[in-house]
């Protein structure tokens, strides 16, 4: 069996650890892919659509997994789906539940999903006018997408007006600000829900607890993700009912009113406010970094679960009792400003993780960086801080120029 694995990211290189110990798969191609997924197969220099469903069908690929959400966005899946290629993940329409924040946040009203209250603007007056009268904290995002980095906590009216005109006048995320929604300020927990879609039911896999924020304490600047943890310790069972009562059952109600038919993964981005669930957010793919604690856990055979999902089948998901952490590894003024082409060393020493690369690539037998997050170092045990332990001492044994991590993931 033939598999292209799209994406670059440490998302990528969970899957394609996971994949890569089923005897079935003979070759595995990534576009573009990153210093892991050389060593399981090759990398690809393509990025578009076409390419990308040219090169399935010239080499007969067997099956697509799509790892971000441009590709998604962009309607990889439907362009493979007309040549009948074989590929995971949503259609162009039901990825607009993570591309446009605006659609997604009026499919939540629409059906009764609890999520903060809020309103949406593509006019800047009316959007300066409304925030003028506001009680805050208030949240302003950017409803396309923006990497993550398209959401602001404002404190007082002068910077919701400096994020409004930042958004939709200045454009600094391009087109993703021309539209933006405006909702009230939740306080609580966070808690990442990822769950299977088969076009039927979803599927949830344990909770996930990810670090945002670039500082230790949560504090700084919004970031992909600094590391994770699974499962969430603060995310309880009566936590998970409130979860299914309250979001995900009227979530899957929509989607089958909508006929946004497909087979993929749903993230909920979940807030827990006096012990009731909100919804923050829908992703239409496997959240990065927590793909790489729940791949740590899943004990099912990756490629059967996603051919089953594929087939309509119920899910049987079956996870470890351990504990799972997951550490980013960063480059120097990330998610500023920051430079590239750094040699890691001490990849011999690592002696209780698994070493996950990110924003590495290799070059004359160098393994060197080249982007933000930079790699993610993994490990399980019967205790978080068993877990903790093992992380950050193999992190002590990694070296790049201008390396930074948090030093509390899984201190929560």
């Amino acid at each position: 069996m033939k598999v292209l694995i799209i994406g670059n990211g440490g998302r990528e290189s969970a899957i394609a650890k996971k994949l890569s110990e089923d005897k079935r798969i003979s070759q595995m191609f990534f576009a573009k892919g990153n210093a892991t997924t050389e060593n399981l197969g090759k990398n690809l220099p393509y990025e578009s659509v076409a390419e990308l469903r040219d090169f399935a069908l010239r080499e007969k690929i067997d099956f697509t997994f799509v790892g971000p959400e441009l590709p998604l966005v962009n309607g990889i899946v439907d362009e493979f789906q007309k040549h009948n290629l074989k590929i995971f993940g949503p259609t162009k329409r039901a990825a607009d539940l993570e591309g446009s924040k605006a659609f997604s946040k009026k499919f939540m009203q629409d059906y009764g999903i609890r999520t903060a209250k809020a309103a949406i603007f593509d006019s800047y007056v009316e959007a300066d006018q409304y925030i003028q009268n506001h009680s805050y904290p208030l949240v302003i995002k950017a409803s396309g997408l923006a990497s993550g980095k398209g959401v602001v906590i404002c404190e007082d009216k002068e910077t919701a007006h400096h994020t409004l005109h930042q958004f939709m006048i200045e454009r600094i995320y391009g087109d993703a600000g021309i539209k933006v929604v405006i909702e009230e300020f939740l306080q609580g927990f966070e808690a990442s829900i990822i769950a299977f879609w088969n076009g039927e039911k979803a599927f949830p896999c344990v909770s996930a607890k990810d670090y945002k924020k670039v500082g230790n304490g949560n504090t700084g600047a919004n970031t992909g993700g600094m590391g994770t943890v699974a499962p969430s310790p603060e995310f309880t069972a009566e936590h998970l009912a409130d979860f299914n009562k309250n979001i995900l059952e009227p979530t899957v109600k929509g989607i089958k009113d909508k006929t946004l038919d497909f087979v993929g993964i749903i993230f909920f981005g979940v807030l827990v406010q006096d012990n009731q669930c909100y919804l923050l957010e829908y992703n239409m793919r496997f959240g990065d970094p927590e793909t790489q604690v729940i791949m740590a856990l899943l004990e099912n055979n990756l490629l059967d679960v996603i051919h089953d999902c594929i087939e309509g089948k119920d899910l049987d998901l079956q996870f470890s009792d351990k504990k799972a952490i997951c550490l980013v590894m960063c480059s120097g003024g990330y998610p500023g400003n920051y430079e590239i082409g750094y040699e890691i060393q001490g990849l011999d020493k690592v002696k209780h993780s698994n070493v996950l690369f990110a924003g590495a690539e290799q070059i004359a037998g160098k393994v060197v960086t080249n982007s933000g997050r930079v790699l993610n170092v993994v490990a399980t045990g019967d205790t978080y801080e068993e877990a903790r332990e093992k992380v950050y001492e193999d992190a002590k044994t990694l070296h790049f120029d201008y390396a930074f991590y948090r030093e509390d993931i899984g201190k929560f």
